[in-house]
């Protein structure tokens, strides 16, 4: 995909985000709040084969493990065409930092307080994702921060195991709920791979 394709995407979904903002929560009831660019969008100018965003919903941090799905998302997913995109998306809880081992220094692009951040898109479009970047975390922020994605994963994959557990053998699909222990797992997996290499 050429880079210009890469940020039209990035802009487009900020406008979605945007328009979903507005929709009736008795339809619509996951809120994304801010939308920021992760990944290869931060880099030079160059062909991409997706882009990679971080989604930050107003739900509490227990709520949001890393690589898991807030209640919701799928049906947000789903009517914002995201799922038809070349687009990663990765949901975060806007009440902790968005940034951890995977994502690093992201752009926010997008908020429900103060819009799209121009400066920010206008730097993505030259290839100057670098410029609008906050500063490196330190070591102990790091490890802090790994701490408290470690501490939410486990809550994560003992609430998915719980509820596998109870479905197991009940009628109906069991997919959704395997899936969702899966990511579970996985997102614990991860983290704790990046503690004990940090």
């Amino acid at each position: 995909m050429k880079w210009s394709r890469a940020v039209h995407h990035l802009e487009s979904l900020a406008q979605t985000c945007a328009e979903m903002a507005d929709k009736p929560t008795s339809l619509f009831p996951t809120r994304v709040v801010q939308l920021w660019a992760v990944g290869d969008l931060l880099g030079a100018a160059r062909d991409v084969e997706w882009i990679t965003v971080a989604l930050a919903v107003d739900l509490p941090v227990d709520e949001v493990p890393w690589q898991g799905e807030p209640r919701g998302a799928q049906h947000w997913a789903y009517a914002t065409r995201l799922t038809k995109n070349p687009i990663v998306s990765l949901w975060r809880s806007v009440h902790a930092p968005i940034w951890n081992h995977y994502i690093d220094r992201p752009a926010l692009v997008w908020d429900s307080t103060d819009g799209l951040a121009d400066e920010t898109v206008t730097a993505l479009r030259e290839g100057r994702g670098d410029s609008v970047r906050p500063p490196a975390p330190t070591e102990d922020e790091l490890r802090d921060r790994l701490a408290d994605e470690l501490r939410v994963s486990l809550l994560s994959l003992r609430d998915r195991n719980r509820d596998y557990d109870e479905r197991r053998w009940k009628p109906g699909k069991l997919e959704p709920v395997a899936d969702a222990l899966w990511r579970a797992s996985d997102g614990y997996l991860d983290v704790l791979n990046a503690t004990s290499h940090g």
